[in-house]
């Protein structure tokens, strides 16, 4: 790394951490990440430059979450998800069949071809959707990009809006800074954990599997505590600092002024954003009433936004999250082995009946 890259990363932590710590003092819920992603896109889309962020810093963050969410498996939690498979097929087929029903409208009003607009739509991870938008003909990179991140930043932002607001906010137990360990508690116990995260996360890696380091930890983790091995909880501190590392790379994500048709793409996007979230709401609200889970559990766990993000807020707020990460997990999943092949599939009958009827 050169001094220009170094001085760079520096100014874009201190720059993100400045931010972080605004809205912290403003109360804001989940203040480090969406203070770090404000300030790096209000610093960027004034000064037009671009900081350096390397790839490492966010799976360092990520690994962190990864860890905080494996914690959560135990073996009496592994139990309580395999009775809830069923309950997790049924919700995220919901979701991607209401994502493709308001992508459906959404194409006919603005008239941005389907596949484009669908693509963009499915609440999956941004890196999966641009490699199958890429290999899809007719398909606009540019609004799927535009959509996705987006539909990212929405959620980031609103979906704390109101797990913290009177819906949620009356019946949940927030987590103090009081109770939280200490930085002495996770030493020598956190050395072996670490190993495994990292090994996991390089073998899922060269697998290609979704999120890589996000899975190492969750699995590796959860592995060593069912074989008897005690996991250290992650001081107030250290999930903050994730909180950045996550932040910086999110806004660093967002280049607007290289899109055509601003206005309406954002408008689209906003649009979208907002019904698939409600939706998710809706669900949300059958999950809470069959199973009995809080209100902000729910939720999360089926909010379209990425496990890393839903489990930060999930760990302010108080919320299960063992049964979201079990959700989130399923989805993802989900969306990784079945809607691209199946897609395809749509895409390809779609244009022979469309070739045929000409």
């Amino acid at each position: 790394m050169n001094k220009q890259k170094l001085l760079s990363l520096v100014f874009a932590f201190l720059l993100a951490a400045t931010g972080g710590l605004i809205f912290h003092l403003l109360h804001i819920p989940v203040a480090w990440l969406l203070g770090s992603i404000a300030s790096i896109m209000i610093f960027s889309l004034i000064t037009k430059k671009e900081l350096y962020w390397p790839p490492f810093l966010r799976n360092l963050g990520i690994v962190i979450i990864g860890y905080a969410m494996g914690l959560s498996l135990t073996k009496e939690a592994l139990i309580f998800i395999s009775h809830q498979l069923p309950s997790m097929f049924i919700m995220t087929v919901l979701i991607i069949l209401f994502s493709a029903m308001t992508a459906l409208l959404i194409s006919k009003f603005t008239g941005i071809n389907y596949p484009s607009v669908l693509i963009g739509s499915i609440p999956g991870g941004l890196s999966q959707m641009m490699i199958l938008a890429e290999e899809t003909k007719g398909v606009n990179v540019t609004v799927v990009t535009f959509l996705q991140v987006i539909r990212l930043i929405m959620i980031i932002f609103l979906v704390p809006v109101l797990i913290f607001g009177p819906i949620f906010g009356e019946s949940q137990s927030y987590v103090t800074e009081a109770a939280a360990p200490t930085w002495n508690g996770l030493y020598p116990n956190i050395i072996l954990f670490i190993m495994a995260a990292i090994f996991l996360s390089i073998i899922f890696k060269k697998m290609r599997a979704p999120t890589p380091f996000l899975l190492g930890p969750i699995i590796g983790t959860a592995i060593l505590g069912l074989i008897g091995f005690n996991g250290p909880e992650l001081p107030i501190g250290l999930l903050d600092l994730s909180q950045i590392l996550i932040g910086v790379n999110i806004g660093l994500m967002m280049h607007p002024e290289n899109l055509d048709h601003k206005v309406r793409l954002i408008g689209l996007a906003t649009l979208f954003s907002t019904l698939l979230i409600f939706g998710s709401l809706l669900l949300s609200y059958l999950l809470s009433t069959f199973f009995h889970f809080s209100a902000a559990t729910s939720f999360l766990s089926l909010s379209p936004g990425g496990m890393d993000q839903m489990a930060i807020i999930a760990h302010e707020v108080g919320a299960d999250l063992s049964v979201i990460t079990g959700y989130q997990l399923f989805r993802l999943f989900f969306i990784f082995f079945a809607v691209p092949p199946l897609l395809k599939w749509v895409f390809k009958t779609t244009s022979k009946v469309s070739r045929s009827s000409e």
